[in-house]
């Protein structure tokens, strides 16, 4: 039987006038959730549904705080009519996903009743969100059941093109111009996005250097990329010449440590939290590096699953249609997000991370009105 039982964060340091915080557990499954609501200003929140083996309780809570603040900055400044929300279920996604699991915890967002939108996250899948919309129609990230030339359908290529089209702006403000063909650049992180981003880098000219734990993924990105690609060791990758750093893996890799070592004039990549913490922006900044803050560069993935859910639920919140290539060209859009970013941090001198902070501030702060024509 699922139970629920409202926590109190008010005195956790991650906490962010969050407008819900909500613990479910089901003996009978096993399950241990919890989901976190930051704000709904602009619409109801979305977020993934992280599932990850938690030492503790707190960790899963301070992760579930940050993660869900960050979808409300991320949705602001993508221009998308959604608020900000998380879900973390605790345990090893190998080993926790029993019969009746998952559509017990689509109960659970079921529960919240309307306020948190779930979707994919690390831990879960397509296969997941299939289980969990037998128990709510609040599920986004469903797979493409017709042509393909949808709005569904797996987000990370999606969210790849974003980061492709964001590194573009930056090479502006770095170098005076969006081109990157002959570009250095290291891509940390040679996962779904990773390698999407790889694909289209390649395609552009530039030269790669990745890095992995999968040597599996190495090889066939040598296989696939030839002379274009280069190996480099995970642990060493940071360090490289290069004129671009591209992390697509673990947050917190932006610390104290690394980027007195980064050489590339260019940081932007897909991993979530980049900085360990909020002073590191400023470092970067000292430092001269173009830094591309993570919410900002990475919104590919969100807004393909908001396309995905306003279609499927026939709420068509902008005046146009919702294709695929509709969906596309508002991808393209962190492009020109990015450079009023680096805009403001120029005008202000305060670090570009600030500066997107101020900006999707301004846009959920005001409310609704401003979301059709953002970005």
């Amino acid at each position: 039987m699922l139970t629920r039982e409202d926590l109190d964060v008010s005195i956790h340091p991650s906490f962010d006038n969050h407008e819900k915080v909500v613990m479910f557990t089901d003996q009978a499954t096993g399950l241990r959730a919890i989901i976190a609501v930051h704000n709904t200003n602009l619409g109801s929140s979305l977020g993934g549904c992280r599932i990850y083996p938690y030492a503790e309780i707190n960790d899963a809570v301070t992760d579930v705080l940050r993660l869900s603040k960050g979808m409300t900055y991320k949705s602001a400044l993508a221009g998308l009519p959604l608020g900000g929300g998380k879900a973390v279920i605790i345990g090893n996604p190998r080993e926790i996903k029993k019969p009746g699991f998952m559509q017990s915890f689509g109960e659970a967002v079921e529960q919240m009743g309307g306020s948190y939108i779930t979707a994919e996250d690390v831990g879960s899948t397509e296969e997941d969100m299939i289980e969990i919309s037998k128990a709510t129609s609040y599920v986004a990230g469903l797979p493409e059941t017709g042509s393909g030339e949808g709005v569904a359908g797996n987000p990370s290529p999606v969210t790849a093109y974003g980061v492709y089209c964001g590194l573009k702006a930056c090479a502006r403000e770095k170098y005076g111009e969006p081109n990157l063909s002959g570009r250095k650049i290291a891509i940390q992180g040679m996962g779904a996005v990773g390698y999407a981003l790889a694909e289209y880098l390649a395609k552009d000219g530039a030269e790669l250097w990745v890095a992995d734990i999968h040597q599996d993924v190495l090889e066939r990105a040598q296989q696939q990329f030839s002379s274009q690609v280069h190996i480099a060791p995970a642990a060493e990758i940071h360090k490289l010449d290069v004129d671009i750093f591209a992390p697509c893996a673990l947050g917190a890799g932006l610390n104290d440590r690394t980027i007195p070592e980064i050489k590339a004039g260019i940081i932007g990549g897909a991993a979530n939290n980049q900085l360990a913490e909020r002073r590191h922006d400023a470092m970067l900044k000292e430092k001269g590096i173009v830094y591309a803050p993570d919410y900002a560069i990475n919104s590919g993935g969100i807004t393909s699953v908001g396309y995905e859910y306003f279609w499927r639920t026939a709420r068509n919140p902008y005046q146009h249609e919702l294709t695929r290539d509709t969906m596309m060209s508002h991808v393209s859009r962190i492009e020109e997000t990015l450079g009023r970013v680096f805009t403001l941090a120029d005008n202000k001198t305060i670090g570009t991370g600030e500066a997107a902070d101020q900006l999707a501030e301004e846009i959920f702060k005001a409310g609704p009105s401003t979301q059709t024509s953002a970005a």
